[in-house]
């Protein structure tokens, strides 16, 4: 499998290509601001062709270059329900004071020619490469991450985690469509029970491992110490 990434933007946000092998066609994961270039750099280097534009969740730091992304390979676009109308109005995903000032103008989006709703479990094939969908709202409604088998003996999975989950963090839960309590319930039905050799590659920063983030994250460390499954039943 081949796999790509590079942070773009004023937010440092992560934006990653992966296809089965160079030379063939690759789906686009989290286009943000300023990621156009670099996912045109990646795809002319390495003979590749998008057809497809995964978004983790509609937050503009994550989709500001969805619809040109798209719009330039004739990709479809796939995000959940929850998070569609911030294809055409991510700032309602964001206060509008800090989004106006860290952007410093106004801007205009549309939705992609081709988008395709996303839903939990959900197990989709996109350039060859199978993806499963899990639905992990609390840092938005629509949160999803994107498990792929990887093929080396040490890692049973890729798991792409947008803002759900970081190296040694997780989320914020303070923008609106963030709730904690939510967040808190994503990360013990769909983190915690994954394997440990499970390589995470979230939405900013380092890539790391479940089995480092159960061990070290502070954040996972307490929903354990708190015995998160017997909480998530009585709905924290």
């Amino acid at each position: 499998m081949f796999i790509a990434g590079f942070p773009a933007g004023p937010w440092g946000t992560n934006c990653y290509v992966v296809a089965t092998a160079p030379g063939a066609e690759c789906v686009v994961i989290d286009p943000g601001k300023d990621s156009a270039a670099g996912v045109d750099e990646v795809v002319r280097e390495h003979g590749l062709k998008p057809v497809s534009v995964l978004v983790t969740h509609g937050h503009v730091d994550h989709m500001w270059c969805v619809a040109p992304v798209a719009g330039t390979y004739d990709a479809t676009a796939w995000i959940h329900p929850a998070d569609r109308h911030l294809l055409s109005d991510p700032l309602a995903g964001m206060s509008r004071e800090t989004t106006s000032m860290l952007l410093g103008g106004s801007y205009e989006w549309a939705e992609p020619d081709d988008v395709r709703e996303l839903s939990d479990l959900q197990e989709v094939e996109l350039a060859g490469v199978k993806f499963v969908v899990d639905h992990t709202p609390g840092h938005t409604r629509g949160s999803v991450t994107f498990r792929t088998p990887y093929d080396q003996q040490d890692v049973s999975e890729v798991m792409f985690s947008g803002d759900l989950l970081f190296a040694g963090s997780i989320g914020r839960t303070d923008l609106p469509g963030g709730d904690h309590p939510t967040m808190l319930r994503s990360l013990v039905g769909k983190v915690l029970p994954l394997a440990d050799d499970v390589v995470v590659l979230p939405g900013h920063g380092e890539q790391t491992s479940i089995g480092r983030e159960r061990a070290t994250n502070p954040y996972l460390l307490e929903l354990q110490r708190n015995g998160a499954a017997g909480q998530v039943t009585r709905g924290l």
